[in-house]
């Protein structure tokens, strides 16, 4: 899900982008079956590795765990107890206590063994998979008026250097978008190392003649980049940020706010969308200067075929 903010650090969605919607905390309804009200308790949660941990085992457990008490689900899981109401917090509730009460009816109406099931376990996945299908519903949407992404890939396309950073789990997508990047622009500086490297790659940038960062931050966020971000306003650099909500706090960072749905629903998080959206941004970048394009294009594939890179 998409929206773009712009304009001196504050974030102002424009005017028929799409914007991630927020649902109200959601309350076991009796009306869906067992399997259902409690995905839709997870659905759309923020979930830490060790949430999401204690959330696999009450989808399998469930008519054990509505009965455990905070200590013992922490020790069947494997987490620390403080863990468990951090869960029930993520999931707006006040406390285990609460969240408990409202498992409860749940797992009364649950079948004793087999909960999850074949089709449950079905269900989880195809839940999943419905998530990045909508994340990129709406990268669809917006992309039926390109000039939004346009305007921004002409802005990168001038910026020589061009800076990408991203760090722990944005790391793949920075990588990605930078390896493409240097095919089709002349000096891109990829940032992978946060502390002292990042700070002197930016001002080394800067003083190149460098205007923009662009910035992969993505739950969980890395508080190293929001630090670069900080670092990049300082030189005067612009940064265009790519990350998962409008409402992240970092936003007062970001000349150009890019939000992109991030899949929620596994282990770990699902960058479908990030992914594709990269892949956009690229074509955006390479559109803005389309005969420097290419020459660099012709250029590599000349290269590749005297040097072998690839297997024919």
């Amino acid at each position: 899900m998409l929206a773009v903010a712009q304009g001196g650090g504050k974030a102002v969605t424009a005017p028929d982008a799409v914007t991630p919607t927020t649902s109200p905390i959601a309350r076991p309804t009796s009306s869906l079956p067992p399997a259902d009200e409690l995905l839709a308790l997870l659905d759309g949660r923020r979930l830490s590795p060790a949430q999401r941990r204690i959330a696999h085992y009450l989808l399998e457990n469930l008519p054990e765990v509505a009965f455990l008490s905070s200590m013992e689900l922490a020790e069947r899981v494997g987490v620390s107890q403080p863990s468990v109401t951090r869960f029930a917090a993520a999931l707006g509730f006040s406390g285990y206590p609460e969240l408990r009460t409202a498992l409860r009816p749940i797992a009364l109406r649950a079948p004793e063994q087999g909960f999850r099931g074949e089709q449950l376990a079905g269900n989880e996945l195809h839940s999943a998979l419905a998530s990045d299908q909508a994340n990129l519903e709406a990268l669809h949407k917006y992309a039926a008026d390109p000039a939004r992404l346009a305007r921004l890939g002409s802005d990168l396309a001038g910026s020589e250097p061009l800076s990408v950073i991203g760090l722990r789990m944005s790391g793949p997508i920075a990588s990605y978008f930078a390896y493409g990047a240097a095919r089709i622009h002349p000096d891109v500086r990829a940032i992978d190392t946060p502390g002292s490297p990042a700070h002197e790659a930016l001002l080394q940038a800067k003083a190149a003649g460098g205007t923009w960062l662009v910035a992969f931050v993505l739950p969980r966020y890395s508080a190293e980049s929001v630090v670069v971000l900080q670092n990049a306003r300082e030189l005067g650099l612009k940064t265009a940020v790519v990350t998962d909500v409008p409402l992240v706090p970092f936003a007062h960072l970001a000349d150009v706010l890019l939000p992109v749905g991030v899949g929620s629903r596994s282990v770990f998080d699902s960058h479908a969308a990030p992914m594709a959206f990269a892949a956009l941004l690229l074509q955006a970048l390479a559109d803005a200067a389309p005969e420097r394009t290419q020459e660099r294009l012709e250029a590599y594939e000349a290269l590749a075929e005297t040097r072998g890179f690839y297997v024919k």
